[in-house]
This record gives C-alpha cells, sequence and structure tokens, in this order.
C-alpha cells in the first residue's frame, strides 16, 4: 500500500517528534505529504478557572509552536507539509483525528505513545488509544522511549 497523504497529530513531546520522524520517512519512501495537527480541547481548559481566556490563549500559542517547530523539520527533511491547529469544544484527540483524517482523505495516520501503564495510563488517558478506536484508517503507532 502507498501512503501519500500521512496525519500526523503532535503535542510538541519527544515521542511526538519521534512519530514524525516515522512519518517523513514513510512520505519520502510514498513521494507522499505529511499534515501535522494540534488537538486543543477547549472545554478541558475552561472548566474551573477564573482566567479562561488567558489560559486558552496560552495554549493555543503552545499549540502554534508545537506546529511550528515540527513543520521546520518537515520543511529540512524536504517532504511537503502543512499544519491544523484544532480547536473544538468538547472533541477529544481520537474524534478530531478521525474528523481530519477524512476531510484531508488521508492515507495514514502515524502517532506517538508514551507506553503509560497502571495508574498513570488511568488518570492521564490515551490519546494513541483514542486514535486507534476511531480511526477510519490505517494507524502506525510509534512508541516513546518513556515508560511513565
Amino acid at each position: 500500500m502507498s501512503y501519500k497523504r500521512i496525519l500526523v497529530p503532535i503535542d510538541g513531546s519527544p515521542t511526538s517528534t519521534k512519530a514524525l520522524v516515522a512519518a517523513l520517512e514513510l512520505a519520502r519512501e510514498n513521494d507522499g505529504r505529511v499534515r501535522l495537527m494540534y488537538a486543543l480541547d477547549e472545554l478541558a481548559l475552561i472548566s474551573g478557572f477564573e482566567y479562561s481566556g488567558e489560559l486558552m490563549k496560552a495554549a493555543r500559542e503552545q499549540g502554534q509552536k508545537a506546529l511550528d517547530d515540527a513543520l521546520a523539520i518537515v520543511q529540512s527533511s524536504g517532504v511537503e507539509g502543512d499544519t491544523r491547529l484544532i480547536s473544538t469544544p468538547g472533541k477529544r484527540l481520537g474524534e478530531a483525528v478521525a474528523e481530519q483524517s477524512s476531510d484531508w482523505q488521508a492515507d495514514l495516520v502515524v502517532v506517538g505513545t508514551h507506553g503509560r501503564r497502571g495508574l498513570s495510563r488511568v488518570v492521564l488517558g490515551s490519546g494513541a488509544e483514542s486514535v486507534l478506536r476511531l480511526a477510519i484508517v490505517p494507524v502506525l503507532v510509534i512508541r516513546g522511549d518513556d515508560k511513565s
């Protein structure tokens, strides 16, 4: 199978960078392109915070910086790519990735996982798991180095 349109959800972590590098290798091999996406859950940011406007602004800036940094990696690799900052209140990562996969007609999603186990996984959830569960295209999961 040839992967021409590869969607890469990022969060600015070393694990998402590792997933990006894997996606770039596939894109080069298949004369493909990548789309970087950063999903922001605004409802999670506003609950209980008095200054939610400032918090959302800071989260958007952090997301845009993560996208800009990742796009610099894409550009230095010679692969064609673009970015999307997804900000839909109440939409979780898996839902945002599935929607973006459909809208962009992605052939593959490459996502990093932190490999958390036990209580930390229960408390923090698993973005990669939600992506897998709701995926409409094949998903390549890249394990990060930390196993916290």
